[in-house]
């Protein structure tokens, strides 16, 4: 019968978990720098959502959003950039902007959102990283 000199092993050495608390680290900042960002975008859709149902034209469309963003704290997208066709009850509000969130080095986070009142619930924003 052989004995085995090397015991067995089990857990995570100190490296490990090291580099496990390196990434989620990496992964907490990018998470804080985008969560302001996605609950801008939030205000922005239900800011335009809100001018939509008051408005019977799209100068009242542009000038309500304007007021709600005041109010809102909006300052990533104004009245002027919104894409309004059609009026009365078939009036239909598009919006798209980008926000370009900064991390280390050279790479950066771009988050493009775009939204309608037509579809507000299904829009979801889609993250490419550069």
């Amino acid at each position: 019968m052989r004995l085995r000199s090397d015991p067995l092993q089990a857990g995570f050495s100190l490296i490990s978990g090291l580099l496990t608390l390196c990434a989620l680290g990496l992964l907490g900042l990018f998470a804080l720098r985008a969560v302001p960002s996605l609950v801008e975008y939030w205000a922005v859709s239900k800011a335009v959502l809100a001018a939509r149902a008051v408005a019977r034209n799209p100068a009242e469309v542009r000038s309500s959003f304007d007021k709600l963003a005041n109010v809102g704290y909006i300052d990533a997208i104004s009245g002027k950039d919104l894409d309004i066709r059609g009026t009365g009850q078939e009036m239909e509000v598009n919006f798209s902007y980008q926000k370009r969130l900064f991390s280390a080095g050279p790479a950066t986070l771009l988050i493009e959102y775009k939204g309608s009142s037509a579809t507000a619930s299904s829009d979801k924003p889609e993250t490419k990283v550069r």
